[in-house]
């Protein structure tokens, strides 16, 4: 089980996505009970299947500035980035399979 990450300024966001080919921003608060329901879930379907995808927590309310650079006002909302390029977006209502199906081709591409 990967650690808590919270990224908490743009520099630290910025490094990940220029450092790191693949990775998953989980935007939420920890007063949201879909949120916190779904990161576990997130974390494990990232393990499982996607072990080379980075996952990053952004809270909403300890990092206010990021959110609106990324249109992130829902939550959850998660954020997938290949190479630096935000590829997936999904909010709110998130399906694992439908995470893990969007997932899957850009993940072949760059991994296999």
């Amino acid at each position: 089980m990967q650690h808590q990450e919270y990224l908490t300024t743009f520099e630290n966001l910025n490094e990940k996505l220029a450092t790191e080919i693949a990775l998953l921003l989980y935007f939420s608060t920890n007063s949201c009970n879909v949120g916190e329901a779904l990161e576990p879930k997130v974390r494990s379907l990232l393990e499982n299947n996607f072990p080379k995808i980075k996952f990053y927590n952004i809270d909403l309310n300890l990092s206010p500035e990021i959110a609106p650079k990324y249109n992130a006002f829902v939550e959850p909302t998660i954020l997938v980035f290949f190479d630096g390029k935000e590829t997936i977006r999904k909010s709110r209502n998130i399906g694992i399979f439908e995470l893990e199906n969007a997932i899957k081709r850009p993940y072949k591409l760059i991994f296999e």
